[in-house]
């Protein structure tokens, strides 16, 4: 994209590494997470730089094989091996790992990364229509605020949290904005062009900087919809890819989409769609934050209504043609919530739906490209109610 913003932003994660550098050297705390559930507000609030981790590239796999199963899902490997190869600048400048317990897999790996740094695991409950299950909820985040006030020497107080809710609502915002720039027909942004704004922002140490950046990208995206320019073809197939998180070098199955033709106009995944609902501030700015995380609908949860009811409204308001369900192997909750999920947009949209199980070699990409160009024919012959 001919775009200075769009440069920067897609240059975002490699020069944040040299201001994680300095911001070391100067005493800055940082704490890498994994997670969406990993409350970003109380980093925040205790003066420290939240950041996501490596995790999405096949490169360290095989060094994580040497300890983990090699039938385990793509992204704990990736993110362990990165951690064991020393090889993710941000996981090296942590000073502290917070993790959370979203599956069985990645709960046994942070035993094992607990050599090389520290790591503090929040439990999370896997219901969400269960006062209890807030409850709890807000007394991990309270346990949580003990320690990173204990490892970093500060207090997190209610004024804090306060600031930071606010901070971490304005960048949601732009989040929600950004995206549905693309709700429009035809979208002014590639599903690839999105997926690197999403992906390298993570990365990003200077919150209120890279909201500013986002803001002026989405409206470039805006002022192109005004004077109707798109590289798109206005009758490509447009699609909306649930499921698994999805960031550069794990991008195979969108690349592939858009090579054959469709359009990822929506990402319903956690660093996209799943992260833009704001904490609705009340007395207790804690259980505020525990409460707008705890409704985060991930296949972990049980029932998971919530990312049913988001697929389906995302669909129509996207003006999807197709919805694609991206599972990595061996991630047994997405892949068995696939078949409710599937069941559920056929009656509630009656729209095409396809569900991809993969991992993050290029071994099958001949085998995808088949299924996906089969499926865009399918979408092009406006057979809305098949199912591949």
């Amino acid at each position: 994209m001919d775009s200075a913003v769009f440069q920067k932003l897609a240059t975002l994660r490699e020069n944040n590494v040299i201001a994680l550098k300095e911001g070391k050297e100067q005493g800055q705390n940082v704490v890498g997470t994994y997670c969406l559930y990993a409350p970003a507000e109380l980093v925040v609030a205790a003066g420290a730089h939240p950041v996501m981790l490596c995790g999405t590239s096949q490169n360290p796999i095989p060094a994580a094989e040497q300890h983990l199963p090699r039938n385990l899902c793509p992204l704990i490997k990736s993110s362990y091996g990165f951690a064991a190869t020393d090889t993710c600048p941000f996981f090296h400048f942590s000073d502290l790992i917070v993790a959370e317990t979203t599956c069985d897999g990645k709960k046994k790996m942070y035993e094992l990364m607990e050599e090389f740094k520290p790591v503090h695991l929040m439990q999370l409950p896997q219901v969400q229509d269960r006062k209890s299950a807030l409850d709890y909820w807000v007394e991990e985040l309270k346990r949580l605020q003990v320690r990173l006030e204990e490892d970093f020497g500060v207090q997190i107080t209610e004024e804090k949290l306060r600031e930071a809710i606010e901070l971490l609502n304005d960048e949601r915002r732009s989040l929600k904005a950004l995206q549905d720039s693309l709700r429009h027909k035809p979208a002014p942004a590639s599903g690839m062009e999105l997926l690197t704004v999403l992906h390298n922002r993570s990365f990003a140490l200077d919150k209120r900087e890279t909201i500013g950046l986002v803001d002026q990208f989405t409206e470039e995206l805006n002022e192109r919809i005004r004077k109707g320019v798109s590289t798109l073809a206005a009758n490509a197939p447009r699609i909306l890819l649930t499921g698994v998180p999805v960031g550069l070098g794990s991008d195979k199955v969108v690349r592939l989409i858009e090579e054959a033709g469709g359009q990822v106009v929506c990402f319903e995944s956690c660093g996209a769609y799943k992260k833009v609902e704001p904490v609705k501030p009340g007395d207790d700015p804690l259980r505020a934050i525990a409460e707008c995380y705890l409704n985060i609908p991930c296949s972990c949860m049980s029932p998971n209504r919530g990312r049913f009811e988001l697929v389906a409204r995302l669909a129509d308001e996207f003006q999807a043609d197709g919805v694609i369900d991206l599972t990595w192997q061996a991630c047994h909750t997405y892949n068995i919530e696939s078949y409710s999920l599937r069941r559920h947009i056929q009656q509630a949209t009656g729209l095409p739906f396809l569900q991809i199980e993969t991992d993050y070699s290029e071994s099958d990409t001949e085998q995808l490209k088949l299924r996906l160009e089969a499926f865009l024919e399918l979408l092009n012959n406006g057979q809305k109610r098949h199912t591949a």
